[in-house]
């Protein structure tokens, strides 16, 4: 048996073999797969093997669309048929809501190619008799994709692996991962047949691998222990049953093909058939987690016992669905584990805190993502990048505030979440609030409907003062929401006013010593500001793409203080600490530090933001103290608001006149009443996250997950201004060998009273050809109508260019404009007094 593999796959699902297939494909000829017990015997032997394309994820729909392509080549490479029933998918909707859903997904669908096509409630009885349609509105039809049998595509994969140099290994347990520094020992045991039981012996190896993949399924939880590291990656169980025979399907089929997976989105339930019968796939409330500590060493391929009670209704509605089925009896019921995250997507990507270690855990539909995550993932190992930004599905969006009682909570919520409504403005409520900064209460208070972001609880937006927390979900919408009027109100504020923002889930890190100014000029692509002043600036991965968004303040010579994303917190210092790890002996000792948690921070915004601090500043000379002599745009100050220091800066992520106040997070509730106190005499209003998206829109401010990613390059985004090619940075190189693939823009758009973009949507041009896709969209209470950004093709980007969002199966006119159309000359934020 091999000991030293330059690729060493750790699990023998789909999700396993699919790694190790890509990664030999990919050009690396000396990869090995170890799988404790037998190939296919973890949540894959039991899967029900459906392939929906259905995703309302971007990255997810990439991963989705290349698996159902792939698995339809592997009989012509391997020889083996991997049971792929391509009969379509039927989505059905009992509501204009869900039709809102399925419209919002396709205009993502076709920024992917992904076909599909629309069907009325007769057009499904006049093609599919047995299915009751009567109550339906509509439905979605893609007919590409259908269900696959898990267990052979899996050995279709294997042998595709093997034909490639893969050595797969069976029965071997890894029982530890140690790195040394340039590989990792993993120890390995042997695992033997005992009375039914698989139990480890005492035969042991260590493999000597330069790479390491976890594809472990149920085993996350003891891979995250032996890895020191934190997953919420916890299965739930997933029921299904097998009817027997239906006579009037089968009678169907004497002279008809099969129907497509068919789903009833709104009864919570897939069906597909399977010989004569059917197989009934729930998504009920109160399913349970299980493994939240570890698999037992006696659960091998095995299941749990079936609980009719909880799925009764979910049965009835089956009935109801498909009449003939109610005197059908009951063949075969399956009851297993199946992983699921807060989030319902996978965990793909490097470990937090390890080199050369790579997770592919969670996967609540590995049959699905197989194919896909094994491609994409391959090219993040051996290319330094994938062709898709996959931040969205890294494990490090997780920190380490993470817990095994949060996540099961949160994946117990998912598990049922996965066929409801999945509203884009929706915010899910099992395990909040978790992280609160202290002015939580006093704006909840004030009506404060709050949004979870990376654990913390950050204001969405203020409604009434006696709305309930969940107030939101009454007020959900594809469509203009019951919150739309309070967020319009709260941008106006900020454009006629003044208003209160809480970004107190910024993240931050302190970055000082000696080497500290040599590091950040090669991590970074802007020229560093000059101590007080700040830059916006960019960190790339090496693929020469967008990696972090940095706001940076020179505190010192040899200290800078970094903001970033709030949602990113794990992800930006993971990715920081490892640059200056590998770039320490170059440049000198480098301290780094996450202040995230000592640092709350108010913006304040608005035409009158400096007549509130006047009001409450400490200095010899109020009146000038936050003039533009002594306090000049995009500079840094330490000032005084009553009796609560404070890092000023003087930026707005709105386009006003503004300061982001970074205070001591124990003073917050003290600052939060001297402010809005002050802020009384000039009506300001406390502002949340959805108005300050719209107001950066009208700023054409890029966000990263939106516009900045992995994807495309600060240059792509349009973003030269930041970019100092007098200079090296890290990804320089490849930034420029990558060019202008597309291009960042900004639209103005006419589209319906009812509804804004959401930033999903598919771009064309007047002849209606698709030329890109929308990264972010909302409503602009400057200009009266909609507006987005997004990329479009090299040349098409042209001020002017009249092109068509799709919105609602339907095109609307849109303008790109002139980037920062709102104030293009910064004359409000600039503006003495």
């Amino acid at each position: 048996m091999k000991t030293h593999v330059k690729a060493l796959v750790v699990g023998g699902g789909a999700v396993g073999t699919s790694i190790a297939y890509h990664l030999a494909k990919a050009g690396w000829d000396d990869v090995m797969l170890l799988e404790r017990d037998e190939l296919t015997s973890g949540s894959t032997w039991h899967a029900a093997g459906l392939l929906p394309y259905f995703n309302m994820s971007y990255a997810s729909s990439h991963i989705h669309d290349y698996s159902i392509k792939f698995y339809k080549t592997l009989e012509e490479e391997t020889g083996l048929n991997p049971g792929f029933s391509v009969v379509g998918n039927l989505r059905m909707a009992q509501s204009q809501a869900r039709m809102d859903e399925y419209m919002l997904y396709a205009s993502t669908a076709e920024t992917v190619d992904i076909p599909y096509e629309w069907m009325t409630p007769d057009q499904i009885r006049e093609r599919w008799p047995l299915v009751r349609t009567e109550d339906l509105v509509g439905a979605i039809f893609h007919p590409t994709d259908g269900y696959i049998n898990p267990a052979d595509v899996t050995m279709a994969m294997a042998k595709g692996a093997r034909q490639r140099g893969v050595t797969i290994e069976r029965r071997w347990q890894v029982d530890g991962y140690h790195w040394t520094g340039d590989h990792w020992d993993v120890t390995c045991t042997k695992m033997v047949e005992k009375g039914g039981n698989l139990i480890a012996s005492d035969e042991q190896i260590v493999i000597h691998a330069e790479h390491v993949v976890t594809a472990t399924g149920n085993h996350a939880q003891r891979t995250a222990k032996l890895l020191g590291i934190k997953t919420p990656a916890i299965p739930v169980e997933h029921q299904f049953i097998v009817t027997e025979p239906d006579p009037a399907l089968v009678e169907w089929r004497k002279q008809h093909g099969e129907h497509p997976v068919l789903r009833d989105v709104d009864a919570r339930w897939y069906v597909r058939e399977e010989r004569g019968g059917w197989i009934l796939g729930p998504y009920e409330d109160g399913a349970p987690s299980r493994f939240r500590y570890g698999v037992p060493d006696s659960f091998r391929a095995d299941l749990f016992p079936l609980n009719l009670e909880r799925i009764e209704q979910e049965y009835m509605d089956f009935i109801h669905r498909i009449p003939s089925t109610e005197e059908v009896g009951l063949k075969d019921d399956f009851n297993g584990p199946i992983c699921y995250t807060p989030d319902g997507n996978p965990l793909i990507g490097p470990a937090p805190g390890l080199r050369n270690m790579w997770l592919a855990e969670g996967f609540s539909f590995g049959i699905t993502a197989g194919g896909g995550a094994g491609y994409y993932l391959a090219q993040m190992m051996v290319e330094g990048e994938a062709e898709i930004d996959m931040a969205s599905l890294d494990p490090k969006r997780y920190g380490n505030w993470m817990t095994s009682e949060y996540a099961t909570a949160k994946n117990e919520e998912t598990y049922p979440f996965l066929l409801k409504l999945h509203w884009p403005d929706e915010e899910r409520p099992a395990a909040r609030p978790l992280r609160t900064a202290p002015a939580y209460d006093r704006q909840a208070k004030r009506g404060a409907q709050f949004g979870q972001v990376n654990g913390w609880e950050r204001p969405n937006y203020y409604g009434p003062l006696d709305a309930p927390q969940n107030y939101d979900e009454e007020t959900n919408s594809f469509r203009r929401g019951g919150w739309w009027q309070h967020a319009v109100d709260e941008a106006k504020s900020i454009r006629e006013g003044v208003g209160l923002i809480d970004a107190t889930a910024f993240t931050k890190h302190i970055v000082k010593g000696p080497g500290a100014e040599g590091f950040l000029n090669w991590f970074t692509t802007n020229k560093l500001p000059k101590v007080g002043r700040i830059n916006l600036t960019y960190a790339l991965s090496s693929a020469g793409t967008t990696r972090t968004e940095y706001t940076i303040v020179r505190l010192k010579d040899d200290e800078f203080y970094l903001v970033s994303a709030g949602a990113w917190t794990a992800y930006d210092s993971d990715y920081l600490h490892k640059a200056i790890e590998d770039k320490e002996a170059e440049f000198g000792r480098i301290e780094v530090q996450d202040v995230t948690t000592q640092w709350g921070v108010f913006a304040i915004a608005g035409p009158k933001a400096r007549d509130v601090l006047k009001a409450v500043i400490c200095d010899a000379d109020p009146e000038t103290a936050l003039s533009n002599k002594r306090f000049p745009w995009l500079s840094a100050r330490q000032i005084e608001l009553g009796m609560c220091p404070v890092n000023a800066i003087r930026v707005a992520y709105t386009g006003e006149l503004g300061w982001e106040l970074h205070h001591p997070m124990e003073m917050q509730n003290y600052l939060f009443d001297l402010l809005e106190k002050a802020g009384a005499e000039h009506g300001m209003k406390l502002v949340g996250a959805r108005a300050q998206n719209w107001l950066r829109q009208e700023k054409s401010y890029r966000a990263f997950g939106t516009e900045l990613g992995r994807d495309a390059t600060p240059l792509e985004a349009d973003l030269p201004r930041f970019v100092d090619l007098s200079k090296d940075f890290h990804g320089k190189a490849a930034m420029e060998k990558i060019g202008i693939r597309s291009t960042c823009v900004t639209l103005l758009i006419d589209g319906p009273d009812d509804a804004d973009p959401w930033g999903r949507e598919a771009l064309y041009d007047m002849d209606g050809t698709r030329v890109g896709r929308l990264t972010s969209g909302g409503y602009s209470v400057a200009f009266g109508k909609s507006i987005g950004m997004g990329y479009v093709k090299p040349g098409g980007d042209a001020v002017g260019t009249k092109l068509q969002v799709k919105m609602f199966d339907k095109l609307w006119p849109a303008e790109i404009v002139e980037d920062s159309p709102y104030d293009p000359k910064n004359a409000t934020i600039r503006i003495d007094g």
